[in-house]
C-alpha cells in the first residue's frame, strides 16, 4: 500500500500518513482511480487541531479492519480544510442536505464524478445514542452503491443541481429598512442580536457557545459610528462590551492570555481546548477597539504594563495578554503564526483532552505544551498582522508591532511566488500548492495596509495595494486571481464553494476583500475599489436579519455608510511618533491612518496613492480627499481632531 501522505505539506495529512488506510490527497488522481475501479469516493475533511478528528482517527482510521474495508470498497481521500477552504465549503454545503449537525471531521461520499450522495460528521466505532458505527455506515453505503446505483446517482445529481440553484439565487439589490445606513438596518441588527443574548452569562445563545468575533467587531464599529443614533451606538457598545467582559473573566480565556475555540456550557466553562489563530487575532483586535472606545468615554487611562493591570481584566489588559499569547505560543521560527494549537497533550504517556490547560502555569513547566499545527495560512496571518499592528499602535505596545512586521516580512518573502502569485499556506518554509483564496488576499491586504499605515513602512502599503489590485477586476468584481479550486470546477462542485458562507467565526473571503478594497480606496481614490465594496453589500441583502452569521459583510456596510476620512502623517522621526501618539486614542470604522516619510509620500503618490499627492510635511485630516491645512505639532493636531 502506497503511503501517499508521507510527502504532504499539511500537518493534518501527515498525522494520518501511517494509518492502515490507502489515503489519497485531494486531486484528480483520486477521482480517476475511482472511475477506474468503479468505486465511490470517501472524502474525509478535518484539521490538525480538531479534537474529534483525533478521536475518529484513533477509533476508526487506525483500525486495520476499517482500513481494509476502505481499501476494498472506496477510494479514500484526506482533505485539510484549512489548506483547501473552497473544497471544505463546497462539501459542507453538500453535507447540509443530509445533516444539520455540521462540523469536523466531515465525511462525504461521492460518485466517481464527484456527485455527493451521503454525508455525516463523527461516527463512533460502535453504535451509541442513536449514532451508527462507522463500519456499519461503510457497509450501508457500499451496499447502496452496489445494489441501488440508480437511486444513489439520482441523489448525487439532485445535490449538484441544488448547489447550483443556491449559488445563483442571491438577490442583487441592496439591503434596506428604516436603519440609518445603506445596506444595514441598525435597529433590526441590534434587536436580533439582543434577542439571542444570554443576560446571565454574556454572549449569545446557549451551548455550545462561540465568541462570534466578526459580529462583536461589527457592534463595536456601530458603537464608533458617526452617523448612527447615539442611543443605538451606546446599545451596540453595551452588547459587545458585556460579552467581551464575560469572556475575559471566564474559563474560555486561559491563564496565558489565549482564548479557546468555544465553550460547551452557557457559562463559558468546559471549553473545547483547541486554540485557533483566527479567533485570537480577531479577539486581539476587538479588545483593542473596546479599550479605545472606553478610553474615549472615560478619558486617558494608564496603558497596560508587561504584566497587565491590577486585575488583568480591563480591555487593554486582555488585549495585551492575547498579543503576548500570539507571540509566545503561536509564533513560528520564521516569524509567521501557526494556524492553531491542539487541545490534547501527553501526560504520563496518555493523550489527555485539555489536561495541560487544567493545570496552573507553574504545573505546566515540566510538560510539553500541546503541539501546534505549524501550517502558516496567509489569510489568518493577515488577521494577526492587522490585530498586532492595531494593538501596538493604540495600546503603545511596540513589541506587538515588531511581531507584526516579522510576520509580514515572512509572508511577503515566502508566500509571494516568483511570478507574483500568492500561496495559501506553507510549513517550515515549504510552500503548499493549494490555491490562494479571496480570504488570503483580503485579510493579508488589510493587514499590510494597517501595518504600513502605523509604521510608515511604504513597502507594506505597496504590497497591500498590489494584492487589492489583483483581487478587484476592472468592472469592480471581487475575484481570486487563481480562481476556485480547478478540481471543484471539473467535478461541477464549484457552485457549493460560491454559496453564501456563515461569518460566525471569521469574515468570508468576499467580505475580507471588500473591506481591503474600501481601505485601498481611501489611499488611492480608485472608484472600482469603492464599487466592489458596495456591490458585495448589495449581494447580501438579508444580512441584517441574521447578524451573528453576517458580521463581516455588516462591517463593510457600516463603513460604507460613514463619510470617508483620512488622517495622513507625513514626517520623519521623531516628529512622526509625536503626531501618531495623538491618534492613539482615536478609532473610526471608516478612517484611514497612513503615516509615511516625506520621500515615501512622493513616491507612493506617483504609484497611485492619491491621498498623498502634493503632501509636504505635516499631519493632514481629510474628508473624501479634501484636507485641512497641515498640523505640524501634536497640540495643533489634537485641536483639529477635537473640533
Amino acid at each position: 500500500m502506497a503511503n501517499r501522505l508521507a510527502s504532504a505539506t499539511s500537518p493534518y495529512l501527515l498525522q494520518h500518513a501511517e494509518n492502515p488506510v490507502d489515503w489519497w490527497e485531494w486531486g484528480p488522481e483520486a477521482f480517476a482511480e475511482a472511475k477506474r475501479r468503479d468505486a465511490p469516493v470517501l472524502l474525509s475533511v478535518g484539521y490538525a487541531a480538531c479534537h474529534w478528528c483525533h478521536v475518529m482517527a484513533r477509533e476508526s482510521f487506525a483500525d486495520p479492519e476499517v482500513g481494509e474495508a476502505l481499501r476494498e470498497r472506496f477510494v479514500a481521500v484526506k482533505v485539510d480544510r484549512e489548506e483547501h477552504p473552497d473544497v471544505d465549503a463546497s462539501l459542507m454545503a453538500a453535507a447540509s442536505a443530509f445533516t444539520q449537525q455540521l462540523g469536523w471531521p466531515l465525511t462525504v461520499f461521492t460518485a466517481p464524478d464527484g456527485a455527493p450522495f451521503y454525508a455525516g460528521t463523527y461516527w463512533p466505532p460502535a453504535p451509541v445514542h442513536g449514532h451508527p458505527a462507522f463500519r456499519d455506515v461503510l457497509d450501508a453505503v457500499a451496499q447502496a452503491w452496489e445494489l441501488r446505483r440508480e437511486q444513489v446517482l439520482e441523489t448525487g445529481a439532485t445535490i449538484k443541481d441544488a448547489l447550483r440553484e443556491s449559488a445563483g439565487s442571491g438577490a442583487a439589490g441592496p439591503g434596506g429598512g428604516d436603519g440609518t445606513t445603506p445596506g444595514i438596518d441598525v435597529r433590526e441588527v441590534l434587536d436580533r442580536v439582543e434577542a439571542t443574548r444570554d443576560r446571565v452569562h454574556g454572549g449569545f445563545g446557549g451551548a455550545p457557545k462561540f465568541p462570534v468575533v466578526p459580529a462583536l467587531e461589527m457592534l463595536l464599529d456601530v458603537a464608533a459610528s458617526s452617523v448612527v443614533d447615539p442611543a443605538d451606538a451606546a446599545r451596540a457598545l453595551e452588547l459587545a462590551g458585556t460579552t467581551l467582559d464575560a469572556m475575559a473573566a471566564s474559563p474560555l480565556r486561559d491563564a496565558d492570555g489565549g482564548f479557546f475555540r468555544y465553550a460547551t456550557r452557557p457559562d463559558w466553562s468546559e471549553p473545547h481546548y483547541e486554540r485557533m489563530l483566527y479567533d485570537n487575532a480577531q479577539l486581539l483586535s476587538a479588545y483593542t477597539t473596546l479599550a479605545v472606545l472606553r478610553r474615549a468615554e472615560a478619558g486617558p487611562v494608564a496603558r497596560p504594563g508587561p504584566d497587565g493591570g491590577e486585575d488583568g481584566t480591563s480591555a487593554a489588559d486582555v488585549a495585551a495578554g492575547v498579543g503576548q499569547f500570539l507571540v509566545r505560543s503561536l509564533r513560528l521560527p520564521g516569524g509567521a503564526f501557526a494556524s492553531g494549537q491542539d487541545s490534547e497533550s501527553t501526560i504520563e504517556g496518555r493523550r489527555v483532552e485539555g489536561g495541560y490547560y487544567l493545570l496552573p502555569p507553574a504545573g505546566r513547566a515540566e510538560l510539553e505544551p500541546p503541539p501546534l499545527d505549524a501550517k502558516a495560512l496567509t489569510g489568518w496571518n493577515g488577521l494577526a498582522i492587522e490585530a498586532l499592528a492595531r494593538a501596538g499602535h493604540h495600546l503603545d505596545l511596540p513589541a506587538l508591532t515588531t511581531a507584526a512586521c516579522a510576520a509580514a516580512d515572512h509572508l511577503l518573502a515566502t508566500h509571494v511566488r516568483a511570478d507574483g502569485s500568492l500561496a495559501r499556506a506553507s510549513v517550515d518554509g515549504r510552500v503548499s500548492d493549494a490555491v490562494a483564496t479571496l480570504e488570503d488576499l483580503g485579510m493579508l491586504a488589510t493587514g499590510l495596509l494597517t501595518l504600513g499605515g502605523t509604521t510608515a513602512e511604504a513597502a507594506y502599503v505597496r504590497a497591500g495595494l498590489h494584492l487589492v489590485a489583483a483581487a478587484v477586476s476592472d468592472d469592480g468584481h471581487l475575484r481570486a486571481p487563481g480562481g476556485i479550486d480547478p478540481l471543484l470546477v471539473e467535478l461541477g462542485l464549484d457552485a457549493g464553494a460560491a454559496a453564501e458562507p456563515s461569518e460566525g467565526a471569521v469574515p468570508s473571503g468576499p467580505s475580507a476583500t471588500a473591506r481591503a478594497a474600501l481601505t485601498a480606496h481611501l489611499v488611492t481614490g480608485e472608484p472600482r475599489y469603492l464599487a466592489a465594496a458596495r456591490a458585495h453589500v448589495a449581494r447580501t441583502p438579508g444580512a441584517s436579519a441574521r447578524p451573528l452569521a453576517s458580521g463581516g459583510v455588516l462591517r463593510v456596510a457600516v463603513a460604507l455608510a460613514e463619510p470617508a476620512r483620512q488622517l495622513v502623517v507625513v514626517a520623519d522621526e521623531p516628529d512622526r511618533a509625536g503626531l501618531l501618539a495623538v491618534a492613539r486614542d482615536r478609532y473610526h470604522p471608516a478612517e484611514l491612518l497612513l503615516a509615511v516619510s516625506p520621500d515615501d509620500a512622493a513616491s507612493l503618490a506617483g504609484d497611485g496613492a492619491e491621498v498623498l499627492a502634493g503632501r509636504g510635511p505635516g499631519a493632514y485630516l481629510c474628508a473624501d480627499f479634501v484636507c485641512l491645512l497641515p498640523a505640524h505639532d501634536p497640540r495643533e493636531l489634537r485641536a483639529q481632531l477635537s473640533a
